[in-house]
């Protein structure tokens, strides 16, 4: 097992390189490893996997009825969304299906649920149904008045984003695939049928590319002489609401859809947490992460129509995610055979959902650049830890805390985050190399203190880990 953060890279050649660890570069690499004659490399700008748009977005598992028919997004979203469940029910990523309910406004929206409902079954989903204001309020107490009414759609659920990215590169990692972090490409050639990729650690050699680069997509693709897209950073700022909310809602509440995305939604979290987002604001900047006054305040202008009471619960956190859109509402998924090079560019908040779809559709295509995967094999499944407030933590397992009382000793009281879950996460395969991606691991300073009661122990303890 392969991790890689700081030194040289090796001075072989591989035969695929990944640029780009988030949730799509993580499924990737790890369908990949089921082809253990290929020799694969994983390379991540920043300092642990998931740290671009999937770890900051909505953390919906999609049905895909809205997909644009017949689109690559489409398909893939509807085989992927299958795949992913059945992943995370086998990993142990927490998932709650709670269902949606395309909420209509004035009579404009609710002339458009009918076309909704067409369009879900054009994309293969039967299973939407329209239902009445009266429904609507029984199934959701606390909805804003002047709803008249809703498409139901009992598919969708929400999911854990971190683990599910976590899981992916642990899996590919434990197969054989090297994941070289702190390795920013900021050049690419192809000379003599192989890349080398100029990164902040040294050249890295391979027969075959694959660019999962995210944001940054279309810079790597214009390295290699392609100006087939752009990518327009979309600001999506959030809003968590504390776990007091949680009874508040039953149901994810989307609105009907606009061209700039599926607008601002309120949706529990597999955190017991409630979000109110995300905001779609274009912007030139593919680092502004930032959250702003007026984008939170448009939120809370929104919340305060769909769900009233929501805003007199207290905020836990603010956020905001980038993601990568482009020209068309598709993904840009390009072999380029001749250059042994397949671009993954303009995956949206669906590629959560998509990932395992998209990792298997670009294998195939690097086999059709002239890759040989040669033989294939089952890999070993990944046991997760379950981070679901729906879902029994390790300090209340009396078996547990009773063969490891580390279990027992509770380090973060917000999140119920024990010492026993902090020592394994610090040991795991992809460990965490600073407090934030602990706290994606375990939880531990997420909850409403924010660390302000945890912080000096949960530090301490990764120190005393040498992380």
């Amino acid at each position: 097992m392969t991790v890689t953060a700081n030194g040289p890279l090796p001075s072989g050649s591989y035969d695929v390189a990944v640029v780009g660890a988030g949730v799509v570069g993580c499924a990737i690499a790890r369908e990949l490893a089921r082809h253990p004659g290929l020799r694969v490399a994983l390379v991540e700008a920043q300092d642990d996997v998931g740290q671009g748009t999937s770890k900051a977005n909505t953390a919906i598992l999609h049905t895909g009825f809205d997909a644009a028919p017949g689109s690559i997004e489409a398909r893939l979203v509807r085989e992927g969304s299958r795949q992913l469940a059945a992943y995370a029910a086998e990993s142990g990523i927490a998932v709650e299906p709670v269902g949606a309910l395309l909420v209509a406004w004035d009579e404009e929206q609710l002339a458009a649920l009918p076309q909704l409902a067409e369009k879900a079954v054009r994309n293969k989903y039967f299973d939407t149904r329209l239902i009445d204001p009266s429904e609507l309020h029984e199934r959701e107490p606390h909805l804003g008045p002047g709803a008249l009414g809703a498409l139901h759609v009992p598919g969708e659920s929400v999911i854990c984003p971190w683990t599910t990215t976590l899981a992916y590169a642990t899996q590919a990692v434990r197969h054989g695939v090297d994941l070289h972090l702190n390795s920013p490409v900021s050049d690419v050639s192809w000379r003599g049928g192989a890349h080398t990729l100029t990164t902040a650690r040294g050249p890295l050699r391979t027969r075959h590319l694959v660019n999962a680069a995210g944001l940054h997509a279309d810079t790597l693709d214009r390295h290699l002489g392609h100006h087939d897209f752009t990518v327009t950073p979309r600001r999506g700022q959030l809003i968590v609401f504390d776990k007091f909310a949680r009874d508040l809602l039953h149901h994810i509440l989307l609105p009907v859809p606009t061209a700039l995305g599926k607008g601002v939604l309120v949706a529990p979290t597999v955190y017991g947490n409630v979000l109110l987002g995300p905001t779609a604001e274009e912007s030139d900047d593919k680092r502004a992460t930032g959250s702003t006054a007026e984008g939170l305040s448009l939120l809370r202008e929104k919340g305060a129509r769909i769900l009233p009471a929501l805003l007199d619960e207290e905020v836990t956190a603010v956020y905001a995610g980038l993601r990568a859109a482009t020209e068309q509402d598709d993904y840009r998924i390009t072999a380029h055979p001749e250059q042994a090079y397949v671009t993954v560019g303009g995956i949206r908040s669906t590629g959560l959902t998509a990932s395992m779809a998209i990792a298997a559709h670009v294998t195939e295509l690097l086999a059709d650049t002239g890759l040989d995967l040669g033989p294939a094999r089952d890999l070993e499944p990944v046991r997760m830890p379950n981070l679901g407030d729906a879902h029994t933590r390790p300090h209340q397992n009396a078996r547990l805390v009773a063969a490891d009382p580390e279990y027992g000793t509770l380090v973060c009281h917000c999140e119920r985050v024990s010492r026993g879950e902090i020592r394994d996460a610090l040991a795991s395969t992809v460990p965490p190399r600073n407090l934030d991606g602990l706290r994606r691991r375990t939880r531990a300073r997420a909850g409403r203190c924010q660390g302000f009661y945890c912080g000096a122990a949960v530090r301490e303890l990764m120190e005393g880990a040498g992380t």
